[in-house]
């Protein structure tokens, strides 16, 4: 599978070159974009246009705001698009869905399985107690722009499906009694984390506890490769985490 890699000088290009050339899902990164192109084996170019490799799906690691011209180049050479990035604006979000319409395109706030496990669990665990109070806490290193997580919202969305009245409620201050339907969710920025996020479901008698920590970037890397693979041959649409662990 030859890969198209958005965001190729970045820490996450750095990761998904790492598992490709370990062979992983015996993927092959032909060419990289990036703001500031990297010299290296794999041609890393400044623009779309510039691109003469041909793929079979591109993954994007750069950032939000290049979800146009990721999105443009995907329509126009017709590839598959794993959109990995996180911090969209409801205008570039629906872009991605745009680009959906003509190629298949995965869009996740977390590539990780693990915590597609943990959106699935925490939703049983809302719908088993219905009555319980569900607060989010999500944790990540001190250079992360995006607060709250965009899994955290991931996660807040997932429980929203079986908990429709809910509403959001971020960080916590001043004097006001906690209602039912709340989700609080919570962001800790500290040190080097890679990220942790705790979902916390209580009631006045007992409290479940679904929490993921990543150990390396790598899981999400290998995520990616493994939507990549995932999405080539499909038709158009727009598919994420649950349709890929079924």
């Amino acid at each position: 599978m030859k890969i198209i890699l958005s965001g190729m000088s970045g820490r996450m290009g750095a990761a998904v070159m790492a598992v490709s050339a370990d062979g992983y899902m015996d993927s092959e990164i032909v060419a990289g974009v990036d703001i500031k192109p990297s010299e290296g084996d794999v041609p890393c170019y400044s623009d779309f246009s510039d691109i003469k490799e041909n793929a079979d799906c591109i993954i994007d690691f750069s950032n939000h705001a290049s979800i146009k011209a990721v999105a443009d180049y995907a329509v126009t050479a017709g590839l598959p698009l794993v959109v990995a990035t996180t911090g969209h604006t409801e205008e570039e979000k629906e872009i991605i869905r745009k680009a959906s319409e003509t190629v298949p395109v995965f869009f996740s706030a977390n590539m990780s399985m693990g915590v597609a496990l943990l959106c699935r669990m925490a939703t049983m665990a809302a719908k088993t107690l219905p009555g319980a109070d569900i607060e989010i806490v999500e944790t990540h290193h001190n250079r992360k722009l995006d607060a709250p997580s965009g899994t955290a919202l991931m996660i807040a969305n997932a429980i929203k499906t079986v908990r429709e009245s809910a509403k959001y409620v971020f960080g916590r201050s001043g004097m006001a009694k906690r209602e039912t339907e709340e989700i609080g969710i919570h962001a800790v920025r500290r040190g080097n984390i890679v990220g942790i996020h705790e979902v916390i479901v209580s009631t006045d008698y007992e409290t479940v506890t679904i929490k993921h920590e990543a150990h390396s970037r790598s899981l999400f890397a290998e995520g990616a490769v493994t939507a990549a693979a995932f999405l080539v041959g499909k038709a158009p649409g727009l598919y994420d985490m649950s349709s890929l662990i079924g």
